[in-house]
């Protein structure tokens, strides 16, 4: 007969394997997810810049701050929905704070331009942080207020509170790594090569080099 003090080793595998996995789980559920939403001109360049950020475990591209439910990226790009393109970032406020996420976002811009960002031009290009609380507020006020004394110009970047976030259609999300074919005026291209190429031609990161200097965040 087992003496049922000894297990057979088998069992006792399983059960190791069985706390670890509970252990793992646990540690996941204890992580403080935290969300933000920042607008900030072309969603596919803010989602490929903080995709990028350890601590970050998601971005997704979409709209929010206007007024029409579900709109479309049609809708929305052509005006009167008030909605601006943005990405909501989830990060683990454990391993990256909202203050250092905010102040890469300001260093990652031209907070001093309201009519849009770059060569995309109009309302829904305009840049814009969206907090959920009080104490998100202060956050972003304190962090505009350091970035605009760093940069020593007037940031117009406004401060709002949020509004409901509506996911752009599966065509936008991660657009700037996907091998699918595409026609661009460039001829027939990737997404990922017409992104790069949208980029560069947009004068995106050399705005900002030239702006920020130094202290400019996820040049290429």
């Amino acid at each position: 007969m087992l003496n049922p003090t000894h297990q057979p080793r088998p069992f006792l595998a399983a059960l190791a394997i069985g706390i670890a996995v509970l252990l793992q789980t646990a540690q996941a559920h204890a992580r403080d997810v935290q969300t933000v939403i920042l607008a900030g001109g072309c969603f596919w360049c803010i989602e490929s810049d903080f995709e990028k950020v350890k601590g970050v475990l998601g971005v997704k591209s979409g709209f929010s701050g206007g007024s029409v439910s579900n709109p479309t990226y049609k809708q929305v790009t052509s005006g009167g929905t008030g909605h601006y393109e943005v990405v909501e970032v989830r990060y683990d406020a454990d391993r990256v704070s909202l203050d250092s996420l905010l102040s890469a976002f300001f260093r990652s811009i031209d907070p001093t331009d309201a009519g849009g960002q770059f060569c995309d031009r109009g309302d829904s290009y305009r840049s814009a942080i969206f907090y959920g609380s009080a104490s998100e507020k202060a956050v972003a006020e304190q962090v505009k207020a350091s970035a605009q004394s760093a940069l020593g110009r007037n940031i117009v970047t406004p401060i709002l509170p949020k509004k409901p976030f509506y996911a752009a259609d599966e065509y936008h999300q991660d657009y700037y790594k996907k091998d699918e074919i595409i026609l661009t005026r460039f001829g027939p291209r990737s997404k990922a090569e017409a992104y790069k190429r949208y980029r560069a031609a947009c004068g995106r990161d050399d705005r900002v080099k030239q702006l920020w200097g130094s202290q400019a965040a996820f040049t290429h």
